[in-house]
C-alpha cells in the first residue's frame, strides 16, 4: 500500500507544484479583482460539480462494485459493467452540457447573487463559465475510467491528469495577448486540459485492456447496486461542495476581493489535501474493497490504521505552518505583480481559520473507507447532511452579526472547519460502533509521536520566524521567499528527526516501501 500511495501522492505533488506555479501566474495577472473574482467564479462551478458527481460520488459508488466484479467474476463482466454505466454517464452528461448553457446566467446568479450588483462582473462571470463549463463533461468520463484503472493498481495516469490542467492553464496565460483578457485566456486553459486528461486516462486504459465502449444500456444487477449507492453518495460527496458553494455565495456579498481571498487560501489549503488525503482514499478504498470481499476483516483494518497515522503525520506540520505563519506562506507564494501586501493579509486570515479543520479533512476518506469498502453510501451522505447544516449555520453567524462578531472571509474558513470536524467525528464513532474500525496500540502510539513532534515544530516555527523577522525586512524583495523558505526548512528537520527519536522510543516500526 505505501508503494501505491507514495507513488500517487508524488504525481500529485508534481501536480500542486506545476498548479502553484499556475496560480503564481494566475496572482500576478488577475490579482485579487474583478478578473480574478469572475475567474474563480468560472472555475468553482464545473469544480464543485465534478467533485459531487463526479471524483466524489461517482467513486464511491463505481470503484467498489468493478473491483468486486473484477476480483469475482472476472475481466469480462467488469467491463460490461463499466460499459453500462459509460453510456449512461454520456447521455446525462450530455443533458446536462446543454441545459447549463442554455441557463447559465440564473446558474451564475445563484452561485453568485452578490455579483448582480456589479453587471459587468456578473456578465463577464457568465462568459467565462461558459467556456469553464465542457471542463465538468470531460472529467466526469475520467473519474469512470481512473476508477477502472485504480481497480487494478494503475494509478500513474489518473495521477497526473492534474497536471496537464495546470500546464494548459499556464500556456493559456502565457498567450493572454491573443484572448480579450486574461480571464478569457485562463478560461479557455481550463476547458481544453478537460479533452487532454480523457485522452491520456483513455490511452492507458486501451493498454491495460479495460477501455470503456458504448452499449446498450441495461439495468442489470451491477448497474441496480450502482445507482442504489449513487444517489447516498451524491449526497454525501456535496457535504463539503455545499459549503465551498455556501463559501462564494457569501463572499459574493462581500466587498471585492473575498472570492479571491478564499481562492488563494483555498489553493494553499488544498495542497496538504491533494496530497496526502485523495492519495490515500485513492489506494485504500479498492484495497480495503478487496480485503472486505475476502472476509479479511484485520488486514482491512491494518490498513486503514496505516493510512490513518501516514496521512496525520505528513499533515499536522502543514497545520502548524499555515496557523502560525499564514501572511509570509501566502506573501512569499503570491506577492508579486498585481497581488499586493493587502491581498496576502487577507488570504493569508483565511488560510489560519482553513487549518484548524486540516487534520480532520485529510483523516475523512480514511475513515469514509469503512463505509465505501462494504458499499453503504448511505451513513456518509446522511453525516453529511449534519455537517451541511452545521456547516452553513455557522458561516451565516461568523459573517453576520448574530454572533455580535463580522469575520468576513475569515468566517466562512473557520466554519469550513468546524464542519469538517463534525463529519469526521461522527463517522470514526458509527464506524467504532459497527466494528469496521479498529484503532490498535501502534496507531496511538504513532499519534502520541505525532503531537510530540509538532510541539516542538511549533516552537521552532515561532521562535525562528521572531528571530528572522527583523533581518528579513532589510532584504530586497525576495526577502519573504528567503524568510519563509529557512523557517520551513528549521521546522522540517526539528519536526523530522523528532518524530523518527518518538516513533523508535515508542516501539513504533518506520513504514516500510512495499
Amino acid at each position: 500500500m505505501l508503494k501505491h500511495f507514495l507513488s500517487v501522492s508524488g504525481l500529485t505533488l508534481l501536480s500542486r507544484v506545476t498548479g502553484l506555479a499556475r496560480d503564481l501566474m494566475t496572482a500576478a495577472i488577475l490579482g485579487a479583482g474583478l478578473l480574478a473574482d469572475a475567474f474563480f467564479v468560472a472555475l468553482r462551478l464545473p469544480n464543485h460539480f465534478r467533485a459531487i458527481f463526479g471524483e466524489g460520488a461517482f467513486s464511491a459508488a463505481f470503484v467498489p462494485i468493478f473491483t468486486r466484479l473484477h476480483e469475482s467474476e472476472g475481466v469480462a463482466a467488469a467491463r460490461r459493467f463499466a460499459d453500462n454505466v459509460w453510456t449512461g454517464m454520456l447521455l446525462v452528461q450530455t443533458v446536462v452540457f446543454v441545459l447549463a448553457f442554455t441557463f447559465m446566467e440564473q446558474v451564475v446568479a445563484l452561485l453568485a447573487p452578490g455579483f448582480a450588483a456589479d453587471p459587468e462582473k456578473f456578465a463577464l462571470a457568465v462568459n467565462l463559465t461558459r467556456i469553464t463549463f465542457p471542463y465538468l463533461f470531460f472529467i466526469t468520463l475520467v473519474t469512470l475510467v481512473s476508477g477502472m484503472l485504480q481497480s487494478i493498481e494503475r494509478f500513474v495516469a489518473a495521477a497526473f491528469t492534474q497536471v496537464l490542467l495546470n500546464v494548459s492553464m499556464i500556456v493559456a496565460l502565457a498567450l493572454a495577448w491573443l484572448f480579450p483578457s486574461a480571464a478569457y485566456a485562463a478560461a479557455w486553459g481550463v476547458a481544453v486540459a478537460g479533452a487532454l486528461e480523457l485522452a491520456l486516462v483513455y490511452a492507458d486504459a486501451a493498454r491495460a485492456g479495460i477501455a470503456p465502449r458504448l452499449a446498450r444500456p441495461r439495468l442489470d444487477p451491477g448497474m441496480r447496486t450502482f445507482l442504489k449507492t449513487l444517489g447516498p453518495a451524491i449526497i454525501g460527496s456535496a457535504g463539503v461542495q455545499i459549503a465551498l458553494f455556501a463559501d462564494t455565495i457569501i463572499a459574493s456579498m462581500l466587498p471585492t476581493g473575498a472570492v479571491s481571498s478564499i481562492y488563494y487560501a483555498d489553493r494553499l489549503y488544498q495542497l496538504p489535501i491533494g496530497v496526502i488525503a485523495i492519495a490515500a482514499g485513492t489506494v485504500l478504498v479498492p484495497l480495503m474493497s478487496r480485503l472486505v470481499a475476502a472476509g479479511d476483516e484485520a488486514a482491512a483494518h491494518a490498513a486503514q490504521n496505516r493510512a490513518l497515522a501516514l496521512t496525520l503525520a505528513l499533515a499536522i506540520p502543514c497545520m502548524v505552518a499555515f496557523l502560525l505563519v499564514p501572511e509570509p506562506i501566502v506573501s512569499a507564494l503570491f506577492g508579486r505583480g498585481a497581488f499586493t501586501q493587502e491581498d496576502a493579509q487577507a488570504a493569508g486570515a483565511v488560510l489560519a481559520a482553513y487549518a484548524l479543520g486540516l487534520p480532520a479533512i485529510v483523516a475523512i476518506p480514511a475513515v469514509v473507507a469503512s463505509f465505501r469498502a462494504r458499499l453503504d453510501t448511505t451513513t456518509p451522505a446522511i453525516v453529511a447532511l449534519i455537517g451541511i447544516g452545521i456547516n452553513v449555520a455557522l458561516k451565516i453567524a461568523l459573517v453576520s452579526n448574530i454572533l455580535d462578531v463580522q469575520l468576513g472571509a475569515p468566517g466562512l474558513a473557520l466554519a469550513t472547519a468546524a464542519g469538517a470536524w463534525v463529519n469526521f467525528g461522527l463517522l470514526f464513532i458509527l464506524a467504532r460502533r459497527r466494528r469496521w474500525n479498529a484503532p490498535d496500540s501502534t496507531l496511538l502510539r504513532t499519534l502520541a509521536a505525532i503531537s510530540a513532534a509538532s510541539l516542538l515544530l511549533a516552537a521552532v516555527t515561532a521562535g525562528v520566524d521572531a528571530v528572522l523577522s527583523p533581518w528579513s525586512d532589510t532584504l530586497p524583495h525576495a526577502r519573504a521567499i528567503i524568510h519563509i523558505a529557512i523557517v520551513a526548512l528549521a521546522g522540517a528537520v526539528a519536526y523530522g528527526v523528532t518524530l523518527i527519536a518518538t516513533l523508535r522510543l515508542a516501539g513504533v516500526p518506520l513504514p516500510k516501501l512495499r
